[in-house]
């Protein structure tokens, strides 16, 4: 039978199309050690093909490639997997400069994956000024989500600079779970020594097993409709803090997209982030989105296209135990303003701080089913406009996408190369042409800024302003 697909899984398989492709990606630029061979990439290309070794989940493809909304779609095992098909070698003109990476990247990330194989790619690409390479990956949300691929890519990192025969990621046996304990049910009684008491002679059955998760999903079905409804009174008494779904305005962004697409970056330094996060009382997340808002208002004042509400941002928020080593999709959302019709810089940022702090409120105490249940709660009128087809075509349920994921604290290395950024690659889709993933390395935060072509032409020119709203707030918070 294989493996079946979890029902989030799914969702992202059947959001396919040839314009909203639901694939994630990395672009991992390189500085090659002193030693490095100039032939470096077509020496590991012939070493890859030489042991052609792949472990699971890189095996995998549907077994109906063909229908890929199918409830009995499952994961098989490739038996005729190709490598040569998954690893490749690109070029730039020589000398590559960032900017023509970034077109290559672009077109790369415009292609959709072939369904007839294990969906993921990875691109060698050389040619950079000074004898840099980078690297691009992409992936399919549904094998693999992006907290997951990302480890798992880590894997072929070393941190020694020395260590030249690290395994790539595809090579090397899934990481197992570690088992977790329990964690005691507060409302039972503890024994003698705070522990659960353990006095159950006979194991459950199944119909007991049945009974306590559809009593453990009513009580996060009512914990999450309590906390909704917490959202829908703000709105109706105008609170601008506590955002709730349809308030986002419509923006030159939020129309039906096509399968072109453009990436750009920006990096910079994390303490300087947390500097001013730590003069302004918010977190490093919140100076984050203020550094988005500043360039998105900036560039849709430049187009005349700045609605006068202000955008709304759909933060994905990472609910998995510490420790975990990832796999699946285990992702909830909050909503929160980026008061874009704010002028002042600091009196922005203060706007963002009250905002994602009353929408972590609502999380507060609730069990991780309560979380994807109101997150599901949340989504619902996007997921509705993607099934129906009207993404696009009526009013956003929020205005752009804006994720933050934790990365490596130390130097990374790739057979002895150094990997100077990591910068993630993610998915617009109809009603929603712009995503903007950040992720953090050693002491630099990478931002990812990834859209429709069409819809948001000047995208680099977002990535430049992002970065120069930095001094901005420097200047009027401190902490610089």
């Amino acid at each position: 039978m294989g493996k079946r697909l979890s029902m989030m899984d799914a969702v992202f398989l059947a959001g396919e199309s040839r314009e909203s492709m639901m694939h994630v990606g990395g672009l991992f630029p390189f500085t090659p050690p002193r030693d490095a061979p100039p032939n470096l990439l077509r020496a590991l290309s012939e070493e890859l093909k030489a042991s052609p070794t792949v472990t699971d989940p890189w095996n995998l493809k549907l077994r109906f490639p063909e229908l890929l909304k199918n409830p009995l779609q499952s994961w098989v095992e490739d038996e005729d997997f190709d490598i040569d098909y998954h690893v490749r070698r690109s070029a730039l003109p020589t000398p590559g400069d960032e900017r023509e990476l970034g077109i290559l990247v672009s077109r790369l990330h415009g292609i959709p994956l072939d369904f007839h194989r294990p969906p993921w790619e990875v691109h060698f690409i050389e040619g950079l000024t000074g004898g840099r390479f980078a690297l691009y990956f992409k992936i399919h949300h549904a094998l693999i989500d992006g907290y997951t691929s990302m480890k798992m890519l880590a894997a072929s990192l070393s941190t020694d600079p020395d260590a030249r025969t690290t395994p790539m990621f595809f090579t090397q046996p899934p990481r197992r779970r570690t088992p977790q304990p329990v964690t005691p049910d507060p409302m039972a009684a503890p024994d003698a020594t705070g522990d659960q008491a353990l006095t159950d002679v006979n194991p459950p059955t199944l119909t007991d097993l049945v009974m306590a998760t559809a009593r453990e999903q009513y009580g996060a079905a009512r914990e999450a409709g309590r906390a909704l409804m917490n959202v829908v009174r703000a709105a109706r008494a105008h609170d601008r803090d506590l955002v709730a779904p349809m308030q986002a305005p419509r923006s030159i962004f939020n129309c039906r997209i096509t399968r072109n697409r453009r990436f750009a970056t920006q990096q910079v330094a994390m303490e300087r982030v947390r500097a001013i996060a730590r003069t302004s009382g918010g977190t490093l997340n919140d100076v984050c989105l203020a550094l988005c808002a500043a360039g998105l208002r900036r560039l849709l004042l430049e187009l005349d296209a700045l609605p006068p509400q202000p955008l709304i941002a759909m933060l994905p928020v990472n609910i998995r135990p510490k420790g975990d080593p990832g796999g699946g999709n285990a992702v909830g959302a909050i909503l929160a303003s980026l008061a874009t019709d704010v002028e002042d810089p600091a009196a922005r940022l203060d706007a963002i701080i009250a905002s994602t702090s009353r929408a972590k409120e609502q999380l507060q105490g609730l069990t991780r089913s309560a979380i994807l249940q109101y997150s599901a709660m949340l989504m619902a009128p996007m997921s509705l406009q993607t099934m129906t087809g009207l993404g696009g075509r009526t009013r956003p349920a929020f205005n752009v996408v804006v994720s933050n994921v934790p990365g490596p604290d130390r130097p990374l290395y790739f057979r002895g190369a150094r990997l100077d950024a990591v910068y993630p690659l993610s998915i617009p889709f109809h009603g929603y042409g712009l995503n903007i993933t950040i992720n953090g390395y050693v002491d630099t935060l990478n931002f990812g800024y990834t859209g429709c072509r069409d819809a948001l032409p000047k995208l680099q020119r977002l990535a430049v302003y992002g970065g120069e709203a930095l001094d901005e707030l420097e200047r009027a918070v401190g902490g610089g």
